[in-house]
């Protein structure tokens, strides 16, 4: 796959997949969800067209700090925290997402750019994800 098939910065990049996934879930649970933490908050820039391509050491950091502040929120929500909105701008129109929402949408995300990833080192005779 070449660069110029993605529509997403970075995304075809030799671990921009997970550079990705990282930016969005920082950016959804802590941006978007209003739940704010300077870490995220960092790692959300990492989605920029303009980032640095980052370390295999501070890729598996990413992913494990993304996932340890989903899981502290997962814990930390009720059901009715769940139902919570937030407003998310896509394409110029304003919508209204719960948690709940965001929650499936980036578990969705994730097994998506994760599978490509899994594929990849498949392809290239490396031990592939057990998703």
């Amino acid at each position: 796959m070449s660069n110029s098939c993605c529509n997403l910065p970075r995304v075809c990049g030799r671990w921009g997949r997970l550079q990705h996934i990282i930016s969005v879930r920082a950016g959804w649970f802590s941006g978007t969800l209003q739940d704010a933490d300077d870490v995220m908050n960092e790692y959300m820039l990492w989605g920029q067209r303009d980032s640095t391509e980052r370390s295999a050491v501070e890729l598996a950091r990413g992913l494990d700090e993304t996932w340890t502040f989903i899981e502290s929120c997962l814990q930390r929500w009720t059901p009715a925290d769940c139902a919570k909105t937030f407003p998310d701008e896509w394409d110029g129109q304003t919508y209204e997402v719960s948690r709940s929402w965001v929650i499936y949408h980036v578990m969705e995300h994730d097994l998506h750019h994760g599978s490509e990833v899994s594929l990849i080192l498949g392809m290239n005779g490396l031990q592939s994800l057990d998703i």
